[in-house]
């Protein structure tokens, strides 16, 4: 039987590559020199393709393939997929998640920690004599105790708010309607009130034209020059001209983020400052957590070619 052709748009780890090539014809995007060329040469035969959830696939990349099935996305965001041209075209889209949750919901605790603490700066305090010659390292906040915020309590926010309670933490969320499996937390249903009641924010919400920069001005400066914003969402949910503003101007404490706008390059403004602890989009990054996606990917697309529900269907 022939392998189905599809069209790779971003590089997996081996582990995931070679089962794919075994499985399916594929067409690396990512390693096309001229793209428009190989989308031209092989866009007609191709009924699947496999991304990644940053990279997506954009209308001008799925009108390219006329005969496409399905998109198969390895993450959880798929709001880099162009979903109303595959919606013209009755098009599935599928996606990863459940599988990287808690992993997310770790780093996002793990940064709050480590910008809370100061335990980059105070690791080099340590390690160029500074600890010797100076004495103490300078004295940090505690985390627990205090109060957090969850804006938006889906599969993240809720792994997210399970760790924080661990923490002694007043908990209190905000999401389009209060979900009856937190009781035990506080529904605030506007997030500037919801900033304004939290000294840590969490930006945990699915990105989508509804959520661009719902963390803007009123939000970031209702969070104020005491509070830390943590984003291990999608870099869209927040406005980074007014979240940098913030951070140069002491309107806004901190920030802990592992997701920018135009990644990897990032706005260099975000080197220059101390009150910002910056992570490479890893947030899923752990090999076990990697190869489950992958394997999600996988049977995504084998189901659909095998005329079998979808596992993780998002269209």
């Amino acid at each position: 039987m022939d392998k189905p052709p599809i069209l790779q748009i971003g590089p997996y780890p081996q582990w995931d590559q070679e089962p794919l090539d075994a499985a399916f014809q594929v067409h690396r995007y990512f390693e096309a020199a001229d793209k428009a060329k190989l989308l031209a040469e092989v866009g007609s035969s191709i009924r699947a393709i496999a991304t990644r959830g940053e990279l997506g696939a954009s209308r001008a990349m799925i009108e390219a393939c006329p005969n496409l099935e399905v998109i198969s996305v390895y993450g959880v965001g798929f709001d880099a997929v162009d979903l109303q041209a595959c919606r013209e075209r009755g098009i599935r889209v599928t996606n990863t998640p459940d599988v990287l949750t808690n992993d997310v919901a770790d780093l996002g605790i793990a940064m709050m920690l480590c910008l809370s603490r100061g335990m980059i700066s105070a690791e080099t305090w340590v390690r160029d004599g500074s600890w010797a010659q100076k004495g103490l390292y300078p004295l940090k906040r505690r985390v627990w105790g205090r109060r957090a915020g969850v804006l938006g309590l889906g599969r993240i926010g809720f792994e997210v708010a399970k760790r924080l309670k661990g923490f002694d933490m007043q908990i209190a969320y905000s999401d389009v309607e209060a979900k009856p499996y937190a009781s035990d937390m506080t529904f605030v249903a506007d997030p500037v009130e919801l900033a304004k009641q939290s000294d840590f924010l969490f930006v945990t919400l699915a990105a989508s034209a509804a959520t661009r920069h719902i963390v803007g001005h009123e939000v970031i400066e209702a969070l104020g020059p005491e509070g830390m914003l943590i984003n291990i969402s999608r870099a869209s949910n927040i406005d980074e001209e007014a979240l940098l503003e913030a951070l140069e101007t002491g309107k806004l404490g901190s920030a802990a983020l592992d997701v920018f706008e135009g990644e990897p390059k990032l706005d260099p403004r975000f080197l220059a400052l101390d009150n910002v602890l910056l992570q490479p989009h890893h947030a899923s990054g752990t090999i076990e957590t990697r190869k489950a996606m992958g394997q999600l990917v996988r049977d995504n697309l084998a189901a659909h070619f095998a005329g079998q529900a979808l596992p993780t269907p998002v269209l």
